[in-house]
């Protein structure tokens, strides 16, 4: 398995959390349905990672389940304000992450972060692990716990079931 740095920082915030290495390669998975078929899931089990600029320019993150999107509205009620679309720079410098491997967890600097109550409906998910090839399985409650986020609704149904 390459060992990218980013790789790396996902396998070092699951065993400081005490988690198993779960982590698998996989094709490249550009959408939540193309990695739900690579793992072989369903794909709300898949946690996407949705990344948003905030009033004052920092990053915020939304793992929602695949099936779902962010909306918009709900998201920004959350953040305290209206969100913008976070660009490239922005995620890789409040992460650490490339666009397409953006973890919930081995960020490189705090993030605010929200789950979708979706997520918790299942007793495995799926979640980037720092490479658009790379994925680690495991609870969403575990997620919540070593990521901070907070649980709340900020999703819309697009159901791509």
């Amino acid at each position: 398995m390459n060992m990218s740095k980013s790789l790396k920082r996902v396998r070092a915030a699951l065993q400081a959390a005490g988690l198993p290495d779960t982590i698998q390669e996989t094709p490249l998975a550009r959408t939540a349905k193309d990695a739900a078929d690579a793992i072989g899931c369903g794909v709300d089990q898949i946690a996407k990672s949705i990344v948003f600029a905030d009033t004052d320019g920092k990053a915020v993150l939304f793992l929602t389940a695949g099936g779902n999107q962010v909306d918009t509205i709900k998201a920004s009620v959350l953040a305290g304000g209206a969100l913008q679309k976070a660009d490239a720079a922005l995620i890789r410098a409040q992460t650490g992450f490339a666009i397409g491997g953006v973890s919930p967890i081995g960020h490189l600097n705090p993030i605010r972060a929200w789950i979708d109550p979706r997520l918790f409906d299942f007793a495995q998910i799926w979640a980037a692990a720092g490479t658009p090839h790379h994925v680690f399985g495991t609870h969403a409650e575990e997620i919540e716990r070593i990521s901070s986020a907070q649980r709340a609704d900020f999703t819309v149904q697009t159901n791509l079931m």
